[in-house]
């Protein structure tokens, strides 16, 4: 990098910061953390993408495709179930969470079951979100200090710093307009990427001709995901549908933004768009990788600069070495972003949960000194991943599988435990948390003792076994309620147009997804 590429950076970081003072005023909590209920579909949406689609995948997600063993298009799969589970959610979670008027996602569960369901759901999100925000940040911190010739720490300080700075000023409001922008950068990133290495192979014709052509395939329905294969079509269906529901209609990172919608037709709106959305944005990511991969096949240099266990690296080198100054730092711009649009979700979305699940139910705090406090937690929390992402490890191949491991083991059962919830059932609190224990504990013995199940069936497996067994102790016990008296369940609205959309999308991807070798 050169004088150029870093004033690019400079200035990157200082609208950041200009843009977390100019939505310092947050006069409640709602205001702070729900950007006072007022966002609309495409600035949800926006947000919503660029938090999934992080600088982890920005730089992992390519290296699976293009060099990992085993890896190639069939990263694509991830996204099969992403259409069902926004019809799931249309159905069943989003207009009920809407109307909850909960600021933390996890208080809908103390309405149905009780506050020793609230809290120990909040619990599992802390912990699952405090690991998987570590080994992000570790992971690019490392990368991004590569690429600037910076030392790892002073990385880590000043990206972090300006995070937790905007985070904590501007809020909900200062985390989801600058997504917006930030999701704007990334994917134009990954496409001057793309195109980068097209040039750099000799075109189109030249890297058809050069692929590897085991890359190519994406569905294998003869793999079941039970004798130590991986990415299989049923396991990255069933175990992506309890996946995905989970993800974006509980993980209070993302259930925020449904919180945050200004009326149910937002919310609607808001997860049709990310349903359709997501898919090409992923595909991108897989041919840029694709792309970088066929580079360093044929390209004794780059991939000799490429450490073998570490295929993250092919993404970063390749701007580093291959790509002109200016563009560099605007690559750059896009790496960072990625990694900012998840850090600043995560501390909002910790924030939120300790103050709502945590601190206020304990501690009386008057409402003009909420948001203060808010502050202060923010910044708690932002020392501690800080001071986590120093020491944190590498548990997977690539870090988008580890981050995806991690969570994995949380969202089938906190989902079931939605589920018990949200339909109404007579499942007492006592017995739907004896349920949720039970699910996390079956994938934890999974992760353990049973390495031939691939992970991606933790999902479906912890989330099935959260509504057996909840619904079983409930009806062959008497244990007792740990709240008040379950709620009937709520009339379900049926959007038909969304629901056919998205099920005709879900339909297409499958076909695409099945000829793309042919495409080639």
């Amino acid at each position: 990098m050169n004088v150029l590429d870093y004033a690019i950076v400079a200035l990157y970081l200082g609208v950041m910061l200009w843009l977390g003072l100019r939505f310092k005023k947050n006069e409640a909590g709602t205001d702070y953390f729900l950007g006072g209920r007022q966002f609309g579909w495409f600035a949800l949406c926006m947000s919503t993408m660029a938090t999934q689609l992080s600088a982890i995948s920005f730089v992992s997600a390519p290296a699976f495709v293009g060099l990992r063993a085993g890896g190639g298009m069939q990263w694509l799969t991830f996204e099969f179930a992403v259409p069902l589970a926004m019809i799931a959610l249309i159905v069943l979670l989003g207009p009920v969470l809407r109307r909850s008027g909960v600021v933390s996602v996890y208080g809908f569960l103390e309405k149905r079951f009780g506050r020793g369901s609230r809290t120990l759901v909040s619990a599992l999100f802390v912990v699952s979100r405090g690991l998987s925000t570590g080994v992000s940040i570790y992971t690019i911190g490392l990368i991004l200090s590569s690429i600037l010739g910076v030392p790892f720490w002073q990385t880590m300080a000043v990206l972090g710093g300006v995070t937790i700075v905007y985070s904590l000023e501007g809020g909900m409001k200062a985390i989801v307009y600058s997504e917006v922008a930030q999701m704007i950068i990334k994917v134009l990133g990954i496409v001057v990427i793309m195109f980068a290495g097209l040039h750099h192979l000799g075109g189109w014709d030249a890297f058809v001709a050069k692929v590897d052509r085991s890359r190519l395939n994406v569905v294998d329905f003869s793999s079941f995901g039970f004798d130590g294969r991986e990415y299989g079509f049923w396991p990255m269906l069933i175990g992506g549908l309890f996946l995905y529901t989970s993800y974006y209609g509980t993980d209070q990172t993302q259930a925020q933004r449904i919180l945050a919608a200004r009326d149910e037709l937002t919310v609607r709106r808001l997860l049709l768009f990310n349903g359709l959305f997501r898919f090409p944005v992923t595909l991108c990511y897989c041919l840029a990788g694709l792309v970088l991969g066929t580079f360093a096949l044929h390209n004794a240099e780059f991939d000799a600069k490429i450490p073998a266990n570490k295929p993250d690296l092919m993404v970063p080198l390749f701007i580093a070495d291959y790509l002109p100054h200016g563009v560099i730092g605007i690559i750059v711009v896009a790496l960072i972003a990625a990694w900012m649009s998840a850090y600043s979700s995560a501390l909002n979305s910790l924030t939120a949960v300790t103050m709502e699940d945590f601190i206020t139910p304990r501690i009386v705090i008057a409402k003009e000194r909420y948001v203060r406090v808010s502050k202060l937690v923010a910044l708690g929390w932002g020392a501690f991943t800080m001071f986590f992402g120093f020491f944190t490890g590498k548990i997977a191949v690539t870090a988008i599988e580890a981050i995806n491991k991690i969570g994995s083991v949380f969202y089938g059962p906190i989902l079931g435990m939605f589920l018990l919830a949200a339909l109404g059932s007579r499942v007492r609190g006592g017995a739907a948390n004896v349920g949720v224990i039970a699910g996390v504990a079956v994938n934890l013995t999974l992760w353990l003792c049973f390495k031939n199940v691939f992970w991606f069936w933790w999902n479906a497996i912890g989330g099935v076994t959260t509504l057996v067994v909840g619904c079983g102790v409930s009806a062959f016990t008497r244990l007792p309620a740990a709240g008040p008296e379950p709620v009937p369940a709520e009339p379900r609205v049926w959007p038909r147009k969304e629901i056919a959309i998205l099920a005709g999308y879900f339909v297409l991807m499958i076909a695409f997804a099945v000829l793309l070798p042919r495409i080639f």
